[in-house]
This record gives C-alpha cells, sequence and structure tokens, in this order.
C-alpha cells in the first residue's frame, strides 16, 4: 500500500462550528484522507474557549485559553518537519506580528495558505474592542508571500493575493449539494417565511433591513425566521430566532421561502465576503434576495439565480413580487440551485483542492 501522506491543518476553530471553516475545506477532508493524506487538524481555540468566544466579558478565562492556544502553536512548532504538507487557514496565532508564521514557515516550508475573509482589513468587534486593537493584521500578507499556493474565495481576496504570490487559486465557500436539498412547495397557501442564517457577528447587518421589513410585513404579513443569534429581535414582527446547530442547520434552511443576504454599501470588508448565505439558500431551492457587492455579482444572475437590490426601494419591490409569485419563486430558487450543483458544489470544486495539495505537498 502507498504510504500515506502527512497533512497538518493550522486554523482558528474547532471542527464543525465556523462557517467558514465548515463550508470551506473541511469538508473536503474525506476526499483528501481517500486520496493517499493523513490529516490532522490543529485548532487554536479550545472547544470550551469557542464556547465564550463571542460572549461579552469573562476576560481571564479568555486571557487562559488564549495562553494554552499560544503554548499549543509552540509545542507543534517542533513537530512540524514530520508532516508532507501544512495547511494553514487564516492564521498560525491570532494576534501581534506574523512572529509565529514566520517560525512555522521557516520549519516546514510546503505550506498551503487559506483566507476566506479580509481580515488585514480594519473593523471593529462589537464583543472584543481590545482584541480588535490587537489583531495581527500584517499576517495574512506574510502568509500570501511566502506559501507556496494561496487559496482565496473571492475576485477581491484573488486580487490582493495575486500582489504577493503568483500562484493563486480562487475557490469559493462550497456546499455538499448531496445533503443541500430543494423540499420547498412554492406555494402560498401559508404565512410565507422569510429567512436569515449567520453569526451574533453578521447579525449586525440584518438589523439594516429593520425598517424594510416592517413596512414589507405591513403590506404582507410573513415570518421572519433567523438562525444563528437568537438574541435577534424586531418587536415588530413575527419571529423566532434561534441559534445554530450543525444538526438543525439544513433543515431550518429548507423552511426559508426566501432568503435574505443584506451587506454595507459603504464597507471594502464585505468585498472579502464570498456569498456564503446566498450559496446556502440557493442550494436548497430558495430564491434569494442579496445586496449587489461584491462576490454576489459572480455567484448571483439578477434576476435569474437570484435577485440583486441596493437601494430601500428595491429591496421592497424584490420581496413583494417573489412574495406574491410563486412561479417565480420557484423558477428563481431551481435556477439557483443549477448553478450550485454546477460551479459551488463539492463535487465541482474537490479535483482542484486536491490538484493543489499534490502539487506543494513534500514528493
Amino acid at each position: 500500500m502507498m504510504k500515506k501522506k502527512k497533512m497538518l491543518v493550522i486554523c482558528p476553530h474547532p471542527e464543525n462550528i465556523a462557517p467558514g471553516q465548515r463550508l470551506k475545506y473541511e469538508q473536503y477532508f474525506e476526499h483528501w484522507r481517500s486520496n493517499g493524506y493523513d490529516v490532522k487538524v490543529s485548532p487554536f481555540f479550545s472547544e470550551r474557549m469557542q464556547s465564550i468566544l463571542y460572549t461579552k466579558g469573562r476576560i481571564p478565562e479568555k486571557i487562559y485559553w488564549v495562553i494554552r492556544g499560544y503554548l499549543k502553536r509552540i509545542r507543534e512548532f517542533f513537530t512540524l518537519q514530520r508532516y508532507d504538507l501544512v495547511y494553514i487557514f487564516l492564521w498560525v496565532t491570532p494576534f501581534g506580528l506574523p512572529v509565529m508564521e514566520k517560525l512555522f514557515v521557516s520549519k516546514n516550508t510546503h505550506v498551503v495558505y487559506d483566507i476566506d475573509d479580509a481580515i488585514f482589513l480594519k473593523t471593529k468587534s462589537l464583543t472584543n474592542r481590545l482584541a480588535d486593537f490587537i489583531k495581527g493584521r500584517s499576517k495574512p500578507f506574510f502568509m500570501m508571500k511566502h506559501a507556496k499556493h494561496v487559496i482565496a474565495c473571492t475576485p477581491f481576496l484573488t486580487d490582493v493575493a495575486k500582489k504577493y504570490n503568483e500562484r493563486v487559486t480562487d475557490i469559493s465557500s462550497t456546499i455538499n449539494t448531496h445533503t443541500y436539498q430543494p423540499v420547498n412547495s412554492y406555494q402560498n397557501d401559508h404565512v410565507l417565511t422569510l429567512g436569515w442564517s449567520g453569526s451574533h457577528s453578521t447579525s449586525q447587518f440584518l438589523y439594516l433591513l429593520k425598517d424594510i421589513l416592517i413596512e414589507l410585513n405591513n403590506r404582507k404579513p410573513f415570518k421572519l425566521l433567523v438562525m444563528g443569534d437568537p438574541h435577534f429581535k424586531i418587536n415588530e414582527l413575527d419571529m423566532q430566532a434561534i441559534k445554530w446547530t450543525n444538526e438543525d442547520e439544513i433543515p431550518t434552511l429548507q423552511k426559508f421561502d426566501i432568503g435574505l443576504y443584506p451587506l454595507p454599501l459603504d464597507s471594502d470588508w464585505v468585498l472579502g465576503k464570498s456569498g456564503l448565505k446566498a450559496l446556502q439558500y440557493m442550494a436548497v431551492g430558495v430564491p434569494v434576495v442579496a445586496t449587489a457587492i461584491g462576490a454576489n455579482y459572480r455567484i448571483i444572475e439578477n434576476n435569474k439565480t437570484g435577485i440583486l437590490v441596493k437601494t430601500k426601494e428595491e429591496w421592497l419591490t424584490a420581496l413583494e413580487y417573489l412574495m406574491d409569485n410563486p412561479s417565480t419563486r420557484q423558477s428563481i430558487g431551481l435556477s439557483g440551485r443549477n448553478n450550485v450543483v454546477d460551479n459551488y458544489s463539492i463535487d465541482a470544486n474537490a479535483p482542484v483542492y486536491l490538484s493543489i495539495l499534490n502539487t506543494v505537498c513534500k514528493k
């Protein structure tokens, strides 16, 4: 039998939790293993740290787990030469200058760097202002320059990476279209559900639609279903907000009649977003209405695989039209599904990932 190639995956979060990991490289582990890789995953944050990461306060406990994370990375430094390939997602450690990143690359040069977010841009954290202040924003530039191959997920990130490295591949967040299946009846025999899926940190963007949704509800009552931030609330609406769980994710998405994907138009940070929410809605055959910005232009063909909007009037017109026309919801929903299957599914992108790994791996 052929000897397995040893691969170390360095990432921020434990498996099966963070969307940026779950719906990007994590879902290819089985394929990599079946093609000769022995994959070891090493998250910086423990499961306990992950459970308190986005809560306010608990500073001493957070500091404790961050120190534990750094000690873990120091121990791993002395094991790097055992691996034929090191796959680094975002960073090795979260704060300060790229010291640990330099050490890791010097110890093992067979590095694939994966970036799915414009973490080098200055943003404001709602829950951890101190962390926002000391984030290591130079780390991505170092990794882009010194990795043997860079995987980006949007045209914007790809353009940035190509300034530092010739070997860059644009692979969007992708969907397992075997588990994401359409079940919608596309009928108006019930109160329609408008849905949004995300996290505590991104639910602020759904509040951008507050006045629009209230006005729409006054014209055509609907139910708002929010997954990922159980504390989200708009008092004037009939709504339900639930926490995210891996088991409930797909069944909840399948309850949507229309998917919402609002983003701010005045922030370069959103140019690093791959349109993952839209892809999830589309994969289950739900028509999506999304802000016309960034990667949304790539994944959505306006009025065919989704609807792109900017102004309040465009949001209201698009949502009201979809609510009134079930046949259009079906047409756009199923066209969006086909787009995901053809271009943004794991089946379509697995060979691309594997080719990159085989090129970078020690011979």
